[in-house]
């Protein structure tokens, strides 16, 4: 199991799903605007997909991007590139955006196809801007949160019993292991071990107490989505 020293000032945050992209495309004054959105989680990745888009359009103009990506107990990773355009007209109102939805380990690529009217530098930010902006609602969201992690052993004729009503109880079971008993790892907000042993105390007719089993981040589907 995979376990990670808890982040002082970040115990939850919103990402998108895995392995999905997210695009859109609009014109603006015969300049064609194709914006792609994604998951990424370190820096290669984003790389990554940044290049992967422009080996799709190798004939585009501009190729412009922007990705932020949380990192445990430090600053989040922010990057942008302008790519050809303008200073400051492409690639910051691109992560000023992806900053608004207030998601991390998220990339944006906005490929640019020139119509032949300039845009001029307010004309690019707001296009830029509003490339991501509008594409952001789209984007399925996930919810990765810090969760202590703790052991629960049962005889096999209780587990089937007591699993459904631990997620009914919004409890993440993160693993199941068989043998002469089953024991589960239970992902559990932080401060609730109690009520989550008093709720099982009280199903199984007996004092329950969880072994913990360290902290690590879980991740769930949002609600909203």
């Amino acid at each position: 199991m995979s376990e990670y020293i808890l982040p002082p000032r970040l115990l939850e945050y919103q990402l998108p799903v895995a392995t999905q992209i997210f695009e859109a495309e609009k014109e603006i004054k015969r300049s064609r605007f194709l914006t792609f959105i994604t998951r990424v989680q370190d820096e290669p990745q984003a790389r990554e997909f940044i290049n992967s888009i422009r080996e799709l359009y190798p004939d585009a103009r501009h190729h412009c991007s922007a990705f932020i990506i949380q990192v445990d107990d430090a600053n989040d990773i922010e990057r942008s590139s302008d790519d050809g355009e303008p200073s400051g007209t492409a690639g910051k109102p691109m992560l000023e955006a992806l900053r608004g939805s207030g998601m991390k380990d998220i990339a944006a690529v906005v490929v640019r196809y020139f119509g032949g009217i300039k845009l001029g530098t307010g004309g690019l930010v707001n296009a830029y801007t509003n490339a991501v902006t509008e594409l952001l609602p789209a984007v399925t969201q996930a919810t990765r949160a810090i969760r202590d992690i703790f052991e629960l052993h049962l005889p096999h004729a209780e587990a089937g019993r007591i699993e459904a009503n631990l997620r009914g109880l919004g409890v993440v079971i993160t693993d199941t292991e068989y043998g002469e008993d089953v024991r589960f790892h239970l992902a559990i907000l932080p401060g609730h071990q109690e009520s989550v042993e008093s709720f099982l105390s009280s199903m199984m007719g007996a004092e329950i107490e969880l072994k913990h089993a360290g902290r690590m981040w879980v991740e769930s589907l949002s609600d909203s989505h």
